[in-house]
C-alpha cells in the first residue's frame, strides 16, 4: 500500500516558516514528505533538511519521494529526542521546525497497523513499530481506574467510566486482541440514543489509547522547550495539532515561552530575570480553507501555531 498523506495546510506552513534557501530545517514528523518536497525547493544546495520520523515506513516511502535531493538526512527517532538528534549531527541551531502531530492516512487506513476503529486487525497502533508497548497491553493490562483516566483525559469521552467498566468485564472472559472485538466493547457501553449521533462510538476511545501508546501529549512540552532552544534567532516553529488537548498544550507553552516571568504581578519590575525567548506569530490558530475541508475532510480540526524565536 502506497504511503499516502495529504499534507495539511501546506501553503500556510510553507508561508510562515519564511523560508531562507541556505537554512537548516527540521521537519519532526517526515511522514510521506509533503511539506518537506516543498521546503527543498526553495532550499538552495547550501541549505538542508533533517527529515525525523519513528516510523520506518514513512522514513522509506519519504527517501523514495525524495531521492532526486541530496541535502537531505533522515533520522529513525521519536522528534522528542531533537536536541540529542541535532547535537549528534553537530548541528547547532536551525532556521526553522514543523511539527505535524496528526496521524497518517496510511496509518489510518492500512488495517494491520490497529489504528482504525473501521477495520479488523490486532490491538496495535504503534508508530515507531520497534516499540514493545501496544494498544493491546493498554486495553488489557491496565486497571480500571487506569484506563478510565486515559479515555476520559485523552479522549474527553464522557462515557469512560462505563467503558473503562465494560473492557476490564469483557478481560475476564480473556484478552481483548482486536479492533473491532475493543469497537463492539465500547458500543455495548455507551447507550443506544448516543451511539446514534455525532461521530463513531469508538473514535474517542480509540483517539485515547493512541495518544496513551505512543505518550504524543506527555513529550510534547519538552519538545517545544527544546526545539525553540535550538532555533536560530528569527528562526520559526510551526505546529500542526489536530485536537484541543495538543493545542492547548501547544498555546500555553508558547505563552510560557513569550512570557516566562514569575515574578508577582504587583511587583514593579521584572527580578526573576527571566526574558522572552519567542514572539507568538498567530494570536488565534491559522485553520484550512473551507475548499482544503472539501478537498480532505481530515483536515478540519487541523490548528496551525507558528513563534518566532528573538533571543
Amino acid at each position: 500500500m502506497e504511503f499516502k498523506h495529504v499534507s495539511v495546510l501546506l501553503n500556510e506552513v510553507i508561508e510562515e516558516l519564511k523560508i531562507k534557501e541556505d537554512g537548516i530545517y527540521v521537519d519532526c514528523t517526515l511522514g510521506g514528505a509533503g511539506h518537506s518536497s516543498e521546503i527543498l525547493k526553495r532550499l538552495s544546495q547550501k541549505g538542508r533538511l533533517i527529515g525525523i520520523d519513528q516510523d520506518t515506513d514513512a522514513l522509506k516511502a519519504a527517501s523514495e519521494k525524495l531521492k532526486d535531493y541530496n541535502n537531505v538526512t533522515y533520522v529513525h527517532n521519536n522528534f522528542y529526542n531533537i536536541k540529542n538528534i541535532l547535537e549528534d549531527l553537530n548541528i547547532e541551531k536551525v532556521d526553522g521546525i514543523l511539527m505535524d502531530l496528526g496521524v497518517s492516512s496510511y496509518q489510518l487506513d492500512k488495517p494491520e497497523r490497529g489504528f482504525s476503529y473501521m477495520h479488523d486487525a490486532p490491538l496495535d497502533m504503534r508508530m515507531n513499530k520497534d516499540s514493545k508497548f501496544s494498544a493491546f497491553d493498554v486495553v488489557n493490562n491496565y486497571d480500571e481506574q487506569k484506563l478510565y483516566k486515559v479515555i476520559k483525559d485523552y479522549g474527553e469521552e464522557k462515557f469512560a467510566k462505563r467503558i473503562a467498566g465494560f473492557i476490564v468485564e469483557k478481560r475476564k472472559e480473556g484478552d481483548i486482541k482486536s479492533t473491532l472485538e475493543l469497537v463492539d466493547v465500547i458500543k455495548s457501553a455507551i447507550p443506544a440514543r448516543f451511539r446514534r449521533e455525532g461521530p463513531h462510538p469508538a473514535k474517542r476511545t480509540f483517539q485515547a489509547i493512541r495518544i496513551e501508546v505512543n505518550k504524543e501529549l506527555e513529550i510534547l512540552n519538552k519538545t517545544i522547550e527544546d526545539g525553540i532552544n535550538k532555533l536560530n534567532v528569527s528562526g520559526r516553529m510551526c505546529i500542526i495539532t489536530f485536537h484541543s488537548l495538543e493545542d492547548r498544550i501547544v498555546k500555553n507553552k508558547f505563552k510560557e515561552l513569550k512570557d516566562p516571568c514569575t515574578c508577582p504581578k504587583d511587583m514593579p519590575i521584572c527580578v526573576c530575570g527571566k526574558k522572552p525567548e519567542i514572539e507568538i506569530i498567530t494570536r488565534k490558530p491559522i485553520e484550512p480553507s473551507e475548499e482544503e475541508v472539501n478537498d480532505n475532510p481530515r483536515s478540519r480540526s487541523a490548528k496551525l501555531r507558528v513563534a518566532e524565536k528573538i533571543i
